[in-house]
């Protein structure tokens, strides 16, 4: 076995069903006496409902996290944040939220209590991302990391079953990804496949039954650790498309990630032989980039950029970001290999099934 190195996410999970009941006390834990509640606002109604759990401890509720985190609002929020001397902030819903407290956070070092109800992922890692000026920028700061995470699966049904199954195929990007990536270590392959594996059997059962408490569960538990993975290890070709495609032409953001996920990987699959093979078997299929095709098309999910709202004219454009400032890969792809990129995006607007290149 080859020398690695693993470092672990130090932050603190609570899982199960009624957990959110604990809110108060894990708030108490963080020394948390002023803590800002922020959501969506289509979350409002269920924040309000989390700030009436946290009673005293609560200084109010901000309600205008959106995705890719565009820098005024960043801003906006962490002038409220000061206004009402928050000691502590509390994400409550999806990647939106999770991503406006980390800017808020990176701006002021206030910890992070985080109560994700999608499938994102991002609240197991330290990095973070701002748009500005039309292009995302990420990076990663230990003082993003939210220091307690609440996984309570019964907040999730009311989670749309489209956002369902785009969400954790968004999960399942930062595991595959994870597979290749230039620093995986035996630990991060581990929970890369287990977290695959449960993600691959919930969305069926969430698409059966949209209540079903098991698949709910277990695609939090799949969630969990496809997000570890992304906060252990560093992305790649996909991860670079998403963020330009996202950024740049404000796509939403799960859908992006489901609908080019199969061919990243395709692209990538004759330089990683082993991260197929171990993908493929936590499917339960002979072809990985082909089996998330499938998951997602069964499943009911996008599978062609030009259905989330991709004009088929900007794809040159977006060829041309994505190769500017590439990712480390398994496979180059910076401006020699553009063209390769460009009928890449043609393929994943159009919505064909993965070639391998």
């Amino acid at each position: 076995m080859q020398a690695f190195v693993y470092n672990a996410q130090a932050a603190r999970v609570l899982f199960g069903a009624g957990t959110l009941a604990q809110l108060p006390q894990e708030a108490e834990r963080l020394n948390m006496q002023r803590a800002l509640v922020l959501c969506t606002p289509e979350q409002l109604t269920q924040a309000l409902r989390v700030a009436e759990l946290l009673g005293s401890q609560c200084v109010g509720t901000y309600h205008k996290a959106v995705m890719h985190v565009p820098m005024e609002t960043a801003r906006a929020a962490c002038d409220e944040a000061k206004r009402l001397s928050a000691d502590g902030l509390v994400a409550f819903g999806g990647g939106s939220t999770t991503g406006l407290a980390k800017a808020i956070a990176l701006e002021t070092g206030l910890p992070i209590l985080a109560i994700p109800t999608s499938y994102a992922g991002s609240e197991m890692t330290s990095i973070y991302g701002i748009t500005d000026g039309g292009l995302k920028k990420t990076g990663k700061d230990p003082k993003v990391l939210p220091r307690t995470v609440i996984y309570d699966p019964e907040l999730s049904l009311g989670l749309p079953l489209g956002l369902s199954i785009t969400s954790g195929m968004n999960a399942i990007a930062h595991a595959a990804e994870g597979l290749y990536a230039q620093d995986r270590n035996p630990m991060t392959r581990l929970m890369a496949m287990e977290g695959i594996a449960s993600l691959a059997k919930a969305l069926p059962l969430i698409r059966k039954q949209f209540d079903d408490p098991q698949g709910r569960a277990l695609a939090l538990y799949g969630a969990w650790l496809c997000g570890s993975v992304l906060g252990s290890v560093g992305m790649a070709l996909h991860h670079k498309l998403c963020h330009t495609l996202g950024g740049s032409f404000n796509l939403p953001h799960a859908e992006v990630h489901t609908v080019v996920l199969p061919h990243a990987l395709a692209f990538n699959a004759s330089a990683a032989p082993e991260a197929m093979h171990d993908l493929a078997h936590a499917l339960g299929v002979n072809n990985g980039p082909l089996g998330v095709y499938q998951l997602a098309k069964d499943n009911g999910a996008p599978v062609a950029l030009k259905d989330i709202g991709m004009k088929e004219a900007d794809l040159d454009s977006a060829a041309d970001l994505a190769v500017k400032q590439p990712y480390w890969n398994p496979r180059p792809f910076g401006v020699p290999q553009r063209d390769e990129i460009r009928a890449l995006l043609q393929r994943a607007f159009d919505g064909s099934p993965p070639v391998y290149g």
